[in-house]
């Protein structure tokens, strides 16, 4: 498996082990098979692991495993493990959030995932009509400075507000975006920003919650009323935006014809396409079992010729959207993109 240096003695897999997926909202999870399933990952060369404070139980989940690989296999074996969390504070609280509150869900995750000090924390902030996030983001830095924090990330931060942060002081390693063949939004400001400041892209959605693979390859279009999880309901709105099913489509066979070309899944290309752009360090993979992970080693090892390329870049010539920076759809509440989100999980 590739691998990607964030910061300076800081290497990542560049593909991520999600663990969204395990939060509950997909279904029952099996915590017995699910540690297996990270520690199957970790010996197959996937060592890093992308979680957060708000999915329910995951921390806990991933702290059992920290745990189990530190038993296994010692110290230097766990110190290949990279686990990636979230600092996400509920938008209820932006408007009166203070250092205390920073410590204590910063506190949480230290107990939860089994550490003293946190690999990278990912900060989320909801709503920028409410002034505090260069604040929050500075006293997490002061946490980051006593030693409980190795590396500092965004998750969803749009170019201006990543600027902000870091002209403040605050040393931005990382920034967590959505970005797929879909949804090419980083592209538009944030991946030259980033590469200006130094800052990698941790990529999610590659696959657009399944859209992105032969099962959808062919069918009619769904109603969003039809679609069994909120996942599905948020890449189809990506679809819409791209340029509807029928575009879509176009864009599968493309895909599908350079997988075949290339003998690996759709799925694959998708992410590996993502894996190539600018600033790009890893794309992250949500699994909920194992049965995925031979595609999902094959991200780090296939490669896109000048062919292949092509017949991607004609599908997408057509392409209507999404339009803005990072996240600015999904921040207005009142259109669709955002009423589906949940912003209040922490207090959960």
């Amino acid at each position: 498996m590739e691998t990607r240096e964030l910061a300076p003695g800081y290497s990542i897999s560049r593909v991520i082990r999600g663990g969204w997926q395990l939060a509950g909202g997909h279904g029952p999870v099996d915590r017995t098979a699910a540690i297996a399933g990270f520690d199957l990952w970790y010996e197959s060369g996937i060592v890093a692991v992308d979680c957060a404070d708000i999915y329910t139980g995951v921390e806990e989940l991933i702290g059992e495993f920290r745990a189990a690989t530190l038993a296994r296999r010692g110290k230097d074996a766990l110190s290949r493990l990279k686990i990636h969390t979230k600092f996400v504070p509920d938008l209820s609280v932006l408007p009166t959030i203070d250092r205390t509150y920073v410590r204590g869900i910063i506190e949480r995750s230290l107990k939860r995932l089994r550490t003293e000090r946190l690999d990278l924390v990912q900060f989320h902030w909801w709503d920028y009509g409410i002034p505090g996030c260069v604040e929050t983001a500075q006293w997490l830095d002061e946490l980051r400075r006593e030693g409980k924090i190795d590396l500092l990330g965004g998750t969803n931060f749009d170019s201006a507000h990543l600027q902000a942060m870091v002209s403040a002081g605050v040393p931005v390693k990382t920034m967590q975006v959505q970005y797929s063949v879909l949804d090419n939004r980083p592209a538009a400001a944030m991946a030259a920003l980033c590469e200006r400041l130094g800052v990698s892209l941790l990529c999610y959605g590659s696959v657009a919650g399944g859209f992105l693979s032969e099962k959808w390859l062919g069918k009619p279009e769904p109603e969003l009323t039809g679609l069994e999880n909120r996942s599905l309901v948020k890449y189809k709105l990506i679809i819409d935006d791209f340029g509807g099913w029928k575009s879509y489509q176009a864009l599968l066979s493309a895909l599908d014809a350079v997988a075949k070309r290339n003998g690996v899944s759709l799925s694959t290309i998708a992410s590996r396409y993502v894996l190539e752009q600018t600033s790009v360090a890893a794309v992250i993979v949500g699994a909920r079992s194992p049965d995925h992970l031979k595609e999902n080693l094959a991200i780090g090892s296939v490669r896109l010729g000048a062919a292949d390329l092509a017949e991607i870049d004609k599908a997408l010539a057509g392409r209507k959207g999404p339009l803005g920076d990072v996240y600015t759809l999904e921040r207005d509440r009142s259109s669709p993109h955002g009423a589906i989100m949940k912003y209040d999980l922490n207090k959960e």
